[in-house]
């Protein structure tokens, strides 16, 4: 699998990058932890993800209360030094750890998250570290200060902005070069064929800068695989049932024809509709790399598939047209 250099941040990760979020939870909400893919399950997620050539893994602290990274770092004590050597690990922090805890990106907090993450994924060092959200409580540059310190310091290789605009990267990306502080050198957004929004405000900022791009939710919550369809109800334990509020703006009729003509292009090409829109986003060229966040092995072969589809331009801008 591609590896590929991640901005100007000085590491390069894989192409595919396997999403951990659902380990031990799903995401960062409190009310499903020790939910979601069970440490059994992960374990052969990550040897698989490791067979496949994935060699960047994405987590936060507060994923299922910690559970996502100490199943990591369970992985990667089990696995030779060549294996730890060349796992490329992201995590983030911004959440709290449970209900009631604190959050957000004060200096003191990040330095404290920061090593009860190491702690966790029982490394001395982390590659890629990501403030998870913009904390409209902190100003930003006490918390680039802070990621400044951790750089300079060597605890970790580069910082990263996940959730934010394009208003409030463009202000910290002024603040670091004002400041002579640690500038985000990623953005980790959702973008996917149904969430292209990006595209006309934070893509102009990574070229002018020089800054990678690293997307998360690239199926849209599962409404890019064909789960959800016109008229029907939705399926039991699905994303919906139990997170909709991130998803429920897509339940239009407009949607649904998008979907049902993408459905037939995946058919005429004999892919599965999750394998093509993976491949789309890969033939974006602002992407540095997709972070993919299966619930168990078998949804790894969307992955699989995607790596093999070959688009024309014709065919990738007609294809994203149909959710323009």
């Amino acid at each position: 699998m591609e590896q590929r250099a991640l901005g100007r941040s000085g590491v390069a990760v894989s192409q595919i990058i396997l999403g951990c979020g659902n380990f031990g939870g799903i995401g960062s909400a409190p009310a499903f932890f020790g939910k979601g893919t069970s440490r059994d399950d992960a374990l052969r997620l990550l040897d698989d993800a490791w067979e496949l050539g994935i060699r960047t893994l994405d987590t936060a602290d507060a994923y299922g209360g910690g559970r996502s990274e100490t199943v990591i770092g369970e992985w990667l004590a089990s696995r030779g030094s060549d294996v730890r050597d060349e796992v490329v690990i992201a995590t983030k922090t911004f959440n709290p750890m449970s209900d009631g805890a604190d959050r957000g990106l004060a200096r003191p907090r990040i330095r404290r998250q920061v090593e009860s993450s190491l702690e966790r994924l029982g490394v001395d060092r982390i590659p890629l570290y990501l403030a998870h959200a913009f904390d409209p409580e902190t100003p930003q540059e006490e918390t680039l200060l802070a990621f400044d310190e951790l750089v300079r310091a060597g605890t970790i290789g580069a910082a990263g902005a996940s959730n934010f605009t394009a208003e409030q990267l463009a202000e910290a990306l002024e603040l670091s070069t004002l400041e002579g502080l640690t500038r985000y050198e990623w953005v980790q957004n959702a973008f996917s064929l149904l969430e292209q929004g990006d595209r006309e405000t934070v893509f102009p900022l990574c070229h002018e800068h020089g800054i990678g791009y690293t997307p998360f939710s690239p199926l849209a919550g599962g409404w890019l695989t064909g789960k959800y369809r016109r008229g029907e109800e939705l399926p039991p334990g699905s994303r919906m049932t139990m997170r909709p509020e991130g998803s429920e703006h897509y339940r239009t009729a407009r949607t649904f024809d998008a979907l049902e003509a993408f459905e037939r292009e995946a058919t005429d090409r004999g892919v599965s509709m999750a394998a093509l829109a993976i491949a789309w986003l890969l033939h974006v060229p602002e992407l540095t790399a997709i972070v993919i966040g299966p619930n168990n092995v078998e949804q790894l072969a969307p992955v699989r598939e995607a790596l093999d589809v070959r688009l024309s331009q014709a065919d990738h801008e007609r294809l994203g047209a149909l959710f323009a």
